[in-house]
């Protein structure tokens, strides 16, 4: 087999396909959680108190059942309290940290692992800006080693899980044994804005709050004797390469910037993403394959992230992948709706739980967002 590509990461060594498979960095834990709050698409148009029957619409329409989220208290007159941004960042801490710590200690668990073996930990979010970041607050709040090197993934959007994982491989495969974290966290409801339109709506619609953790960890055996979560019957993949799309004239299509109308920062994602999405998502898979002299029938696995319904039915289409093999994406997008960076690392978990992969399994990873970009991960069980 030849060489997949390694990641696109300065220090990235060691996640190259080249090499034994003891070599490469495996995922040995996963871990999610969520917020102890979820509300059904129904009950949020009734909290939101919209009426419009177009925005309704978009709310019934988006293959989402359900979401967890934490929303702001009632105001006295029965509404919506209007946060300032200092109140929403304050949300975005606070939930941010029991979110994560959360997903990190069921993915140490999993692996079999305590906060004391942490040696790297990255942390990832782009729904808030706060110095220091999350790394820093999760060390002290949950004990993990002072020595501990840490990254901060800001503002990446709902790509950067694979971006990170790629940084967090290149550490990992240099210091073999090692024990590497990566956690996305992601408080999607405190960046909403409640003004009635139609741009703020499509968001409301769609993003959901949660964490999602990896153990990531280089070398014949985990420590710990990990397994990538309850029921994996394929052990801990091998993390193979990396491959990055950027769709330089989409660059507007997702933002999350400063609205100078509301004076806080809002997500803004522009009808033809599905478009986008779709006709440039073979591209990297085709790289990815081909460095590791792969087909696509070679494949057994995609998880990929829940973007929204029409940009799962534009991958389908465009990479000709049938509903089975989205099944876990859709039931994440279902039963919490957008993630944002850690949907992925949800269908993941689901695959896992579900105990279909095996030993000599190929999977695809893929995450799309701002840029506009794709992101692709080749794993073998």
């Amino acid at each position: 087999m030849r060489g997949v590509r390694a990641p696109d990461t300065e220090g990235a060594g060691g996640c190259s396909g080249a090499g034994t498979p003891e070599s490469h960095p495996r995922i040995t834990a996963v871990g999610t959680a969520l917020p102890p709050h979820s509300y059904t698409q129904h009950e949020l148009l009734e909290i939101f108190g919209i009426e419009e029957p177009r925005i309704r619409s978009v709310f019934l329409n988006s293959a989402i059942d359900r979401r967890h989220l934490t929303l702001p208290p009632k105001s006295p007159s029965g509404g919506m309290v209007q946060e300032t941004q200092g109140d929403l960042l304050r949300r975005h801490v606070d939930s941010g940290l029991s979110m994560g710590a959360s997903a990190i200690r069921t993915c140490l668990k999993r692996a079999g692992a305590d906060v004391s073996d942490v040696r790297y930990l990255c942390c990832v979010s782009s729904t808030g800006f706060i110095t220091p970041g999350f790394s820093a607050l999760l060390i002290k709040e949950m004990g993990i080693p002072t020595a501990t090197s840490r990254l901060d993934v800001v503002g990446m959007g709902c790509n950067a899980g694979l971006n990170a994982l790629g940084a967090v491989a290149g550490w990992s495969g240099a210091r073999p044994g090692a024990l590497a974290l990566m956690v996305c966290i992601e408080a999607c409801s405190a960046a909403y804005v409640f003004d009635g339109t139609m741009r703020t709506s499509v968001v409301n619609s769609l993003f959901g709050d949660g964490a999602a953790a990896v153990a990531v960890q280089a070398g014949a055996e985990p420590a710990g004797g990990g397994t990538a979560g309850d029921g994996a019957r394929g052990g801990a993949p091998a993390l193979l390469g990396f491959a990055s799309e950027t769709v330089p004239e989409a660059s507007d299509a997702m933002r999350y910037d400063w609205d100078e109308t509301h004076g806080r920062f809002s997500f803004s994602l522009d009808p033809d993403i599905p478009y986008v999405v779709g006709a440039h998502a073979a591209d990297p898979v085709r790289r990815l394959l081909a460095d590791a002299g792969l087909r696509r029938s070679d494949i057994a696995h995609w998880i990929v992230h829940s973007g929204g319904k029409k940009v799962i039915d534009a991958l389908r289409v465009n990479l000709r992948l049938t509903r089975h093999d989205l099944r876990h994406t859709t039931g994440v997008l279902r039963d919490c709706g957008n993630l944002s960076s850690g949907s992925f690392l949800f269908s993941y978990e689901r695959l896992l739980a579900e105990g279909a992969a095996v030993p000599g399994d190929h999977g695809v990873l893929m995450t799309m967002g701002p840029g506009s970009t794709i992101e692709t991960a080749l794993l073998r069980w």
